[in-house]
Protein backbone atom coordinates (compact mmCIF):
# COMPACT_ATOMS: atom_id res chain seq x y z
CA UNK A 1 0.00 0.00 0.00
CA UNK A 2 2.81 2.43 -0.22
CA UNK A 3 1.79 3.93 -3.55
CA UNK A 4 -1.23 4.75 -2.23
CA UNK A 5 0.36 6.54 0.56
CA UNK A 6 3.12 8.45 -0.73
CA UNK A 7 1.16 11.83 -0.01
CA UNK A 8 2.79 13.11 2.87
CA UNK A 9 -1.03 14.20 4.65
CA UNK A 10 -1.04 10.36 5.55
CA UNK A 11 1.94 10.55 7.60
CA UNK A 12 0.42 14.01 8.97
CA UNK A 13 -2.79 12.70 9.78
CA UNK A 14 -1.51 9.45 11.27
CA UNK A 15 1.47 11.32 13.67
CA UNK A 16 -1.74 13.45 14.91
CA UNK A 17 -3.73 10.42 15.63
CA UNK A 18 -0.71 8.64 17.97
CA UNK A 19 -0.55 11.98 19.36
CA UNK A 20 -3.97 12.02 20.57
CA UNK A 21 -4.59 8.20 21.28
CA UNK A 22 -6.60 7.86 18.15
CA UNK A 23 -6.81 5.14 15.76
CA UNK A 24 -7.14 6.37 11.97
CA UNK A 25 -7.85 5.50 8.42
CA UNK A 26 -8.09 6.17 4.94
CA UNK A 27 -11.50 4.49 4.31
CA UNK A 28 -13.99 4.74 1.22
CA UNK A 29 -13.38 5.71 -2.24
CA UNK A 30 -9.67 6.85 -2.09
CA UNK A 31 -8.86 3.37 -1.33
CA UNK A 32 -11.21 2.15 -4.00
CA UNK A 33 -10.12 4.18 -6.77
CA UNK A 34 -6.35 3.44 -5.61
CA UNK A 35 -6.83 -0.23 -6.85
CA UNK A 36 -9.08 0.93 -10.41
CA UNK A 37 -5.89 3.19 -10.91
CA UNK A 38 -8.24 5.92 -11.42
CA UNK A 39 -7.18 9.86 -10.53
CA UNK A 40 -9.01 10.77 -6.73
CA UNK A 41 -8.55 14.05 -4.66
CA UNK A 42 -11.21 13.59 -1.82
CA UNK A 43 -9.84 11.60 1.20
CA UNK A 44 -12.23 10.15 3.71
CA UNK A 45 -10.72 10.21 6.95
CA UNK A 46 -12.00 7.84 9.98
CA UNK A 47 -10.78 7.49 13.48
CA UNK A 48 -11.70 5.95 16.05
CA UNK A 49 -12.90 9.20 18.89
CA UNK A 50 -13.52 12.41 17.81
CA UNK A 51 -13.31 13.19 13.76
CA UNK A 52 -13.38 17.20 14.72
CA UNK A 53 -10.43 17.35 17.25
CA UNK A 54 -7.94 15.32 14.53
CA UNK A 55 -9.17 17.69 11.71
CA UNK A 56 -7.76 20.34 13.76
CA UNK A 57 -4.91 18.74 14.84
CA UNK A 58 -3.33 17.79 11.23
CA UNK A 59 -4.26 21.20 10.09
CA UNK A 60 -2.31 22.69 12.83
CA UNK A 61 0.60 20.77 12.14
CA UNK A 62 0.66 21.46 8.57
CA UNK A 63 0.03 25.10 9.26
CA UNK A 64 -1.48 27.60 11.36
CA UNK A 65 -3.40 29.51 8.46
CA UNK A 66 -5.44 26.48 6.73
CA UNK A 67 -8.92 26.80 7.45
CA UNK A 68 -11.02 23.88 8.77
CA UNK A 69 -14.51 23.76 8.13
CA UNK A 70 -16.78 22.73 11.00
CA UNK A 71 -20.00 20.60 10.74
CA UNK A 72 -20.67 19.61 14.34
CA UNK A 73 -24.67 18.59 13.16
CA UNK A 74 -22.66 15.69 11.29
CA UNK A 75 -19.84 15.15 13.78
CA UNK A 76 -17.34 15.82 10.42
CA UNK A 77 -14.56 18.36 9.86
CA UNK A 78 -12.66 19.36 6.28
CA UNK A 79 -9.97 21.26 4.89
CA UNK A 80 -7.86 21.78 2.11
CA UNK A 81 -4.88 20.76 1.76
CA UNK A 82 -2.21 21.56 -1.53
CA UNK A 83 0.20 18.62 -2.65
CA UNK A 84 2.33 18.76 -6.07
CA UNK A 85 0.08 21.48 -7.48
CA UNK A 86 -2.96 19.57 -7.19
CA UNK A 87 -5.42 20.86 -4.10
CA UNK A 88 -6.76 17.82 -1.80
CA UNK A 89 -9.92 17.72 -0.02
CA UNK A 90 -9.34 15.90 3.35
CA UNK A 91 -12.97 14.94 5.26
CA UNK A 92 -12.51 13.74 8.54
CA UNK A 93 -15.20 11.96 10.60
CA UNK A 94 -15.31 10.11 13.64
CA UNK A 95 -16.23 6.08 13.86
CA UNK A 96 -19.90 5.55 14.07
CA UNK A 97 -22.98 3.35 14.46
CA UNK A 98 -25.98 4.36 12.47
CA UNK A 99 -29.39 3.01 12.66
CA UNK A 100 -32.77 4.26 11.04
CA UNK A 101 -36.32 5.25 11.08
CA UNK A 102 -39.14 4.09 8.38
CA UNK A 103 -39.60 7.63 7.36
CA UNK A 104 -36.66 9.36 6.95
CA UNK A 105 -33.20 8.53 5.75
CA UNK A 106 -31.64 10.82 8.07
CA UNK A 107 -29.35 7.79 10.51
CA UNK A 108 -29.49 8.18 14.39
CA UNK A 109 -25.97 8.21 14.87
CA UNK A 110 -23.47 6.88 17.64
CA UNK A 111 -20.05 6.35 18.25
CA UNK A 112 -18.72 3.21 16.99
CA UNK A 113 -16.07 0.87 16.18
CA UNK A 114 -14.01 0.83 13.20
CA UNK A 115 -16.20 -2.34 12.14
CA UNK A 116 -19.23 -0.52 13.36
CA UNK A 117 -18.33 2.06 10.37
CA UNK A 118 -17.36 -0.13 7.92
CA UNK A 119 -20.77 -2.04 8.50
CA UNK A 120 -22.36 0.92 7.90
CA UNK A 121 -20.92 1.29 4.17
CA UNK A 122 -23.20 1.23 1.25
CA UNK A 123 -20.78 -1.56 -0.40
CA UNK A 124 -18.43 -3.90 -0.41
CA UNK A 125 -15.91 -2.22 -2.77
CA UNK A 126 -16.16 1.10 -0.79
CA UNK A 127 -15.94 -0.60 3.38
CA UNK A 128 -12.01 -1.11 2.84
CA UNK A 129 -9.51 0.72 5.00
CA UNK A 130 -6.31 1.70 5.59
CA UNK A 131 -4.43 2.34 8.69
CA UNK A 132 -2.33 5.66 9.01
CA UNK A 133 -1.07 4.88 12.60
CA UNK A 134 2.81 4.09 12.69
CA UNK A 135 2.86 0.98 14.40
CA UNK A 136 -0.12 -0.43 11.22
CA UNK A 137 0.70 2.45 9.06
CA UNK A 138 -0.62 0.82 5.57
CA UNK A 139 -2.55 -1.99 6.67
CA UNK A 140 -5.24 -3.01 4.80
CA UNK A 141 -8.64 -3.50 6.24
CA UNK A 142 -10.92 -5.45 3.67
CA UNK A 143 -14.00 -7.69 6.18
CA UNK A 144 -16.03 -8.06 3.23
CA UNK A 145 -13.66 -9.12 0.42
CA UNK A 146 -14.03 -5.42 -1.48
CA UNK A 147 -10.59 -6.83 -3.64
CA UNK A 148 -12.04 -9.57 -4.36
CA UNK A 149 -15.31 -7.98 -5.81
CA UNK A 150 -13.52 -4.99 -7.58
CA UNK A 151 -11.32 -7.88 -9.52
CA UNK A 152 -14.57 -9.78 -10.56
CA UNK A 153 -16.42 -6.66 -10.94
CA UNK A 154 -19.47 -6.77 -8.40
CA UNK A 155 -21.43 -4.71 -7.02
CA UNK A 156 -23.10 -6.09 -3.54
CA UNK A 157 -23.57 -4.44 -0.08
CA UNK A 158 -21.77 -5.55 3.00
CA UNK A 159 -24.53 -6.36 4.76
CA UNK A 160 -28.45 -7.01 3.96
CA UNK A 161 -29.06 -5.83 1.11
CA UNK A 162 -32.76 -5.49 2.04
CA UNK A 163 -31.80 -3.49 4.95
CA UNK A 164 -28.55 -1.35 3.14
CA UNK A 165 -31.42 0.16 0.76
CA UNK A 166 -34.03 -0.04 2.99
CA UNK A 167 -31.90 2.18 5.24
CA UNK A 168 -30.63 4.54 2.95
CA UNK A 169 -32.69 4.48 -0.52
CA UNK A 170 -30.05 6.47 -2.44
CA UNK A 171 -27.71 3.78 -1.99
CA UNK A 172 -30.12 2.17 -4.84
CA UNK A 173 -29.44 5.22 -7.27
CA UNK A 174 -25.15 4.81 -6.22
CA UNK A 175 -25.79 0.86 -6.56
CA UNK A 176 -26.64 1.58 -10.51
CA UNK A 177 -24.50 4.52 -10.75
CA UNK A 178 -21.08 2.71 -9.84
CA UNK A 179 -21.94 -0.41 -12.11
CA UNK A 180 -22.39 2.04 -15.00
CA UNK A 181 -19.34 4.08 -14.40
CA UNK A 182 -17.42 1.43 -13.81
CA UNK A 183 -18.80 -1.32 -16.22
CA UNK A 184 -19.41 -3.69 -13.26
CA UNK A 185 -22.15 -6.27 -12.50
CA UNK A 186 -24.50 -5.65 -9.72
CA UNK A 187 -25.03 -9.06 -7.62
CA UNK A 188 -28.46 -10.63 -8.25
CA UNK A 189 -29.53 -10.49 -4.85
CA UNK A 190 -28.46 -6.80 -4.92
CA UNK A 191 -30.22 -5.89 -7.56
CA UNK A 192 -33.46 -8.07 -6.51
CA UNK A 193 -33.53 -5.93 -3.32
CA UNK A 194 -32.66 -2.75 -5.25
CA UNK A 195 -36.10 -4.29 -7.29
CA UNK A 196 -38.06 -5.21 -4.06
CA UNK A 197 -37.05 -1.35 -2.60
CA UNK A 198 -37.97 0.59 -5.18
CA UNK A 199 -41.04 2.66 -3.94
CA UNK A 200 -38.78 3.43 -0.94
CA UNK A 201 -36.67 5.84 -3.37
CA UNK A 202 -39.70 8.37 -3.06
CA UNK A 203 -38.10 9.51 1.01
CA UNK A 204 -35.20 10.84 -0.93
CA UNK A 205 -34.78 14.82 -2.28
CA UNK A 206 -35.00 15.11 -5.72
CA UNK A 207 -31.82 16.73 -5.60
CA UNK A 208 -29.98 13.93 -4.16
CA UNK A 209 -31.88 12.14 -7.07
CA UNK A 210 -30.48 13.89 -9.74
CA UNK A 211 -26.87 14.26 -8.60
CA UNK A 212 -26.42 10.19 -8.99
CA UNK A 213 -28.76 10.81 -12.33
CA UNK A 214 -26.30 12.98 -13.79
CA UNK A 215 -23.25 11.16 -12.93
CA UNK A 216 -25.59 8.06 -14.74
CA UNK A 217 -25.74 10.42 -17.27
CA UNK A 218 -21.86 11.27 -17.67
CA UNK A 219 -20.76 8.16 -17.71
CA UNK A 220 -19.04 6.59 -20.68
CA UNK A 221 -21.92 4.33 -21.43
CA UNK A 222 -24.84 5.60 -19.76
CA UNK A 223 -27.36 3.49 -21.48
CA UNK A 224 -26.42 0.74 -19.03
CA UNK A 225 -27.28 2.44 -16.28
CA UNK A 226 -30.93 3.63 -17.77
CA UNK A 227 -31.56 -0.47 -18.34
CA UNK A 228 -31.13 -0.69 -14.77
CA UNK A 229 -33.24 1.94 -13.77
CA UNK A 230 -35.90 0.71 -15.60
CA UNK A 231 -35.69 -2.91 -14.89
CA UNK A 232 -35.54 -2.16 -10.93
CA UNK A 233 -38.33 -0.08 -11.22
CA UNK A 234 -36.93 3.08 -10.07
CA UNK A 235 -37.31 4.85 -13.78
CA UNK A 236 -40.89 4.91 -13.55
CA UNK A 237 -40.61 6.47 -10.36
CA UNK A 238 -38.32 9.24 -10.56
CA UNK A 239 -38.58 10.00 -14.19
CA UNK A 240 -42.08 8.68 -15.79
CA UNK A 241 -41.81 10.88 -18.75
CA UNK A 242 -38.99 8.89 -20.04
CA UNK A 243 -39.70 5.43 -18.87
CA UNK A 244 -43.08 5.96 -20.79
CA UNK A 245 -41.14 5.81 -23.68
CA UNK A 246 -40.41 2.13 -23.84
CA UNK A 247 -42.82 -0.56 -25.48
CA UNK A 248 -44.24 -1.14 -29.19
CA UNK A 249 -47.94 -0.80 -30.07
CA UNK A 250 -48.89 -2.37 -33.37
CA UNK A 251 -51.77 -2.92 -35.41
CA UNK A 252 -51.71 -5.81 -37.80
CA UNK A 253 -48.23 -6.49 -38.65
CA UNK A 254 -47.39 -2.38 -38.17
CA UNK A 255 -45.54 -1.56 -35.56
CA UNK A 256 -43.17 1.34 -34.27
CA UNK A 257 -39.73 1.03 -32.83
CA UNK A 258 -39.31 0.60 -29.18
CA UNK A 259 -38.27 5.16 -28.59
CA UNK A 260 -36.76 4.12 -25.20
CA UNK A 261 -33.69 1.78 -26.94
CA UNK A 262 -33.77 4.52 -29.64
CA UNK A 263 -32.91 7.01 -27.22
CA UNK A 264 -30.56 5.11 -25.46
CA UNK A 265 -28.81 4.56 -28.71
CA UNK A 266 -29.03 8.54 -29.26
CA UNK A 267 -28.10 9.29 -26.00
CA UNK A 268 -24.43 6.81 -26.60
CA UNK A 269 -24.18 8.19 -29.47
CA UNK A 270 -23.89 11.58 -28.48
CA UNK A 271 -21.61 10.28 -25.50
CA UNK A 272 -19.35 9.15 -27.62
CA UNK A 273 -18.93 12.80 -29.13
CA UNK A 274 -19.22 14.96 -26.58
CA UNK A 275 -19.26 15.09 -22.62
CA UNK A 276 -21.48 17.93 -22.49
CA UNK A 277 -23.86 17.04 -19.57
CA UNK A 278 -26.51 19.36 -21.33
CA UNK A 279 -26.43 18.21 -24.90
CA UNK A 280 -26.72 13.94 -23.77
CA UNK A 281 -30.38 15.43 -21.45
CA UNK A 282 -31.39 17.15 -24.87
CA UNK A 283 -30.62 13.13 -26.40
CA UNK A 284 -32.24 11.73 -23.13
CA UNK A 285 -35.31 14.19 -24.25
CA UNK A 286 -35.30 14.54 -27.89
CA UNK A 287 -38.21 12.28 -28.17
CA UNK A 288 -39.75 12.71 -25.55
CA UNK A 289 -42.99 14.26 -26.75
CA UNK A 290 -43.94 10.95 -28.97
CA UNK A 291 -46.18 9.44 -26.41
CA UNK A 292 -48.42 12.13 -26.84
CA UNK A 293 -48.45 12.91 -30.53
CA UNK A 294 -48.48 8.93 -31.38
CA UNK A 295 -51.02 8.30 -33.74
CA UNK A 296 -52.07 5.47 -36.11
CA UNK A 297 -53.06 6.42 -39.23
CA UNK A 298 -54.19 3.65 -42.37
CA UNK A 299 -51.87 4.60 -44.96
CA UNK A 300 -48.79 5.98 -43.53
CA UNK A 301 -48.18 3.66 -39.91
CA UNK A 302 -47.50 5.18 -37.21
CA UNK A 303 -46.75 8.75 -36.82
CA UNK A 304 -45.62 11.00 -34.23
CA UNK A 305 -46.27 14.61 -36.36
CA UNK A 306 -45.22 17.51 -33.73
CA UNK A 307 -43.36 15.52 -31.26
CA UNK A 308 -40.53 18.12 -31.15
CA UNK A 309 -42.91 20.38 -30.39
CA UNK A 310 -44.40 18.58 -27.45
CA UNK A 311 -41.09 17.15 -26.14
CA UNK A 312 -39.63 21.18 -26.20
CA UNK A 313 -42.54 22.41 -24.42
CA UNK A 314 -42.14 19.14 -21.71
CA UNK A 315 -39.06 20.23 -21.02
CA UNK A 316 -39.19 23.10 -18.18
CA UNK A 317 -41.56 20.80 -16.26
CA UNK A 318 -39.35 18.08 -16.77
CA UNK A 319 -36.40 19.96 -15.12
CA UNK A 320 -38.63 21.61 -12.45
CA UNK A 321 -39.40 17.96 -11.46
CA UNK A 322 -35.93 16.70 -11.00
CA UNK A 323 -34.51 20.33 -9.89
CA UNK A 324 -32.35 20.35 -12.96
CA UNK A 325 -31.70 24.37 -13.52
CA UNK A 326 -34.10 26.55 -15.06
CA UNK A 327 -32.25 29.07 -16.88
CA UNK A 328 -29.91 29.13 -19.91
CA UNK A 329 -29.15 25.54 -19.95
CA UNK A 330 -33.19 24.56 -19.62
CA UNK A 331 -33.48 27.15 -22.74
CA UNK A 332 -30.37 25.40 -24.67
CA UNK A 333 -32.11 21.44 -23.85
CA UNK A 334 -35.62 23.34 -24.89
CA UNK A 335 -33.96 24.63 -28.30
CA UNK A 336 -32.29 21.78 -29.13
CA UNK A 337 -35.45 19.47 -28.96
CA UNK A 338 -37.42 22.01 -30.76
CA UNK A 339 -34.87 21.73 -33.83
CA UNK A 340 -33.67 18.43 -33.93
CA UNK A 341 -35.69 17.23 -36.31
CA UNK A 342 -34.28 20.13 -38.95
CA UNK A 343 -31.20 18.71 -40.30
CA UNK A 344 -32.52 15.59 -40.58
CA UNK A 345 -35.05 17.13 -42.74
CA UNK A 346 -32.36 19.02 -44.86
CA UNK A 347 -30.71 15.59 -45.00
CA UNK A 348 -33.71 14.24 -47.00
CA UNK A 349 -34.11 16.47 -49.03
CA UNK A 350 -32.01 18.86 -51.58
CA UNK A 351 -29.63 20.87 -49.03
CA UNK A 352 -30.33 24.89 -50.19
CA UNK A 353 -28.63 27.59 -49.36
CA UNK A 354 -31.92 29.17 -47.97
CA UNK A 355 -32.78 26.06 -45.60
CA UNK A 356 -29.44 26.38 -44.35
CA UNK A 357 -29.39 29.87 -43.75
CA UNK A 358 -32.85 29.31 -41.27
CA UNK A 359 -31.38 26.97 -39.56
CA UNK A 360 -28.16 28.55 -38.75
CA UNK A 361 -30.49 31.85 -37.68
CA UNK A 362 -32.60 29.70 -35.43
CA UNK A 363 -29.83 27.43 -34.26
CA UNK A 364 -27.81 30.30 -33.47
CA UNK A 365 -24.09 29.28 -31.36
CA UNK A 366 -25.82 25.64 -30.93
CA UNK A 367 -25.76 24.78 -34.42
CA UNK A 368 -22.84 21.96 -33.93
CA UNK A 369 -24.35 20.77 -31.27
CA UNK A 370 -27.74 20.50 -32.71
CA UNK A 371 -25.56 18.90 -35.75
CA UNK A 372 -23.92 16.20 -33.01
CA UNK A 373 -27.43 15.72 -31.47
CA UNK A 374 -28.73 14.96 -35.67
CA UNK A 375 -25.92 12.69 -36.38
CA UNK A 376 -26.36 10.49 -33.37
CA UNK A 377 -30.20 10.16 -33.70
CA UNK A 378 -29.73 8.01 -37.01
CA UNK A 379 -29.80 4.72 -35.24
CA UNK A 380 -30.96 2.62 -38.61
CA UNK A 381 -29.83 -0.73 -39.12
CA UNK A 382 -30.19 -0.07 -42.99
CA UNK A 383 -26.13 0.95 -43.66
CA UNK A 384 -26.93 2.67 -47.10
CA UNK A 385 -29.74 4.21 -45.22
CA UNK A 386 -27.12 5.59 -42.68
CA UNK A 387 -24.38 6.65 -45.39
CA UNK A 388 -26.58 8.68 -47.45
CA UNK A 389 -27.66 10.65 -44.23
CA UNK A 390 -24.41 11.29 -43.06
CA UNK A 391 -22.80 12.15 -46.35
CA UNK A 392 -26.04 15.08 -46.52
CA UNK A 393 -25.01 15.93 -42.87
CA UNK A 394 -21.48 16.49 -43.79
CA UNK A 395 -23.00 19.00 -47.13
CA UNK A 396 -25.11 20.62 -44.88
CA UNK A 397 -22.10 21.19 -42.34
CA UNK A 398 -19.96 22.60 -45.31
CA UNK A 399 -23.01 24.96 -46.21
CA UNK A 400 -22.59 26.31 -42.45
CA UNK A 401 -19.69 26.88 -42.50
CA UNK A 402 -19.75 28.70 -46.22
CA UNK A 403 -22.83 30.51 -45.41
CA UNK A 404 -21.56 31.99 -42.17
CA UNK A 405 -18.46 33.20 -43.59
CA UNK A 406 -20.24 34.87 -46.45
CA UNK A 407 -23.49 36.35 -44.45
CA UNK A 408 -22.60 36.11 -41.07
CA UNK A 409 -25.81 34.84 -40.16
CA UNK A 410 -25.33 33.18 -36.63
CA UNK A 411 -26.80 35.52 -34.03
CA UNK A 412 -27.82 37.34 -36.76
CA UNK A 413 -29.29 41.30 -35.93
CA UNK A 414 -31.04 42.90 -38.51
CA UNK A 415 -29.15 46.06 -40.32
CA UNK A 416 -32.15 47.97 -39.77
CA UNK A 417 -33.44 48.36 -36.42
CA UNK A 418 -37.03 48.92 -35.36
CA UNK A 419 -35.80 52.19 -33.79
CA UNK A 420 -34.69 52.91 -37.52
CA UNK A 421 -38.14 52.49 -38.67
CA UNK A 422 -39.39 54.62 -36.14
CA UNK A 423 -37.22 57.66 -36.47
CA UNK A 424 -37.62 57.46 -40.35
CA UNK A 425 -41.05 57.18 -40.61
CA UNK A 426 -42.18 59.03 -37.42
CA UNK A 427 -44.35 56.32 -36.21
CA UNK A 428 -44.71 54.69 -32.95
CA UNK A 429 -44.31 51.08 -32.17
CA UNK A 430 -46.55 49.38 -34.32
CA UNK A 431 -47.25 46.31 -36.48
CA UNK A 432 -46.15 47.59 -39.58
CA UNK A 433 -42.54 47.89 -37.90
CA UNK A 434 -42.77 44.07 -37.12
CA UNK A 435 -43.49 43.35 -41.04
CA UNK A 436 -41.17 45.52 -41.99
CA UNK A 437 -38.29 43.52 -40.03
CA UNK A 438 -39.69 40.26 -40.79
CA UNK A 439 -39.12 41.20 -44.80
CA UNK A 440 -35.95 42.30 -44.28
CA UNK A 441 -35.22 39.21 -41.95
CA UNK A 442 -37.00 36.24 -44.42
CA UNK A 443 -35.01 38.47 -47.44
CA UNK A 444 -31.77 37.98 -45.99
CA UNK A 445 -32.14 34.19 -45.16
CA UNK A 446 -33.54 33.77 -48.51
CA UNK A 447 -30.53 35.01 -50.20
CA UNK A 448 -32.48 37.70 -51.64
CA UNK A 449 -30.54 40.57 -50.56
CA UNK A 450 -27.14 40.55 -48.57
CA UNK A 451 -26.65 41.35 -44.79
CA UNK A 452 -25.69 44.11 -45.23
CA UNK A 453 -27.31 47.88 -44.61
CA UNK A 454 -27.57 49.56 -47.60
CA UNK A 455 -29.56 46.48 -49.03
CA UNK A 456 -31.17 46.58 -45.70
CA UNK A 457 -32.30 50.12 -45.80
CA UNK A 458 -33.42 50.50 -49.72
CA UNK A 459 -35.65 47.03 -48.40
CA UNK A 460 -37.27 48.88 -45.83
CA UNK A 461 -38.40 51.79 -47.77
CA UNK A 462 -39.86 50.01 -50.87
CA UNK A 463 -41.76 48.19 -47.95
CA UNK A 464 -42.91 50.70 -46.10
CA UNK A 465 -44.16 52.70 -49.06
CA UNK A 466 -46.05 49.14 -49.80
CA UNK A 467 -47.96 50.02 -46.37
CA UNK A 468 -48.24 53.51 -46.81
CA UNK A 469 -45.71 55.15 -44.97
CA UNK A 470 -43.51 58.36 -46.19
CA UNK A 471 -40.31 58.87 -44.61
CA UNK A 472 -40.41 62.02 -42.43
CA UNK A 473 -38.61 65.42 -44.06
CA UNK A 474 -36.22 67.05 -41.66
Amino acid sequence: MDVILNNPIYRIVGQAADEMGLQAFAVGGVVRDYFLQRHCTDIDIVCVGNGIALAKAAARSISPNIEVNVFKNFGTASFHYHYEGVTWQIEFVGARRESYRRDSRKPIVEDGTLEDDQNRRDFTINAMAVSLNSTTFGQLLDPFGGIRDLNEGVIKTPLDPDITFSDDPLRMMRAIRFATQLGFYIQDSTFDAICRNAERIKIVSAERITTELNKIVLSPTPSLGFKLLQKSGLLKIIFPEFSNLKGVDTVGARGHKDNFYHTLEVLDNVAERSDNLWLRWAAILHDIGKPATKRYDEKTGWTFHGHEVRGSKMVKKIFSHLRLPLDNKMKYVEKLVLLHLRPIILAEDEVTDSAVRRLLFDAGDDIDDLMTLCEADITSKNEEKVRRYMKNFQLVRQKLIELEEKDRIRNFQPPVSGEDIMKTFGIPPCREIGTIKDSIKDAILDGVIPNEREAAWKMMLDKAAELGLKPIVK
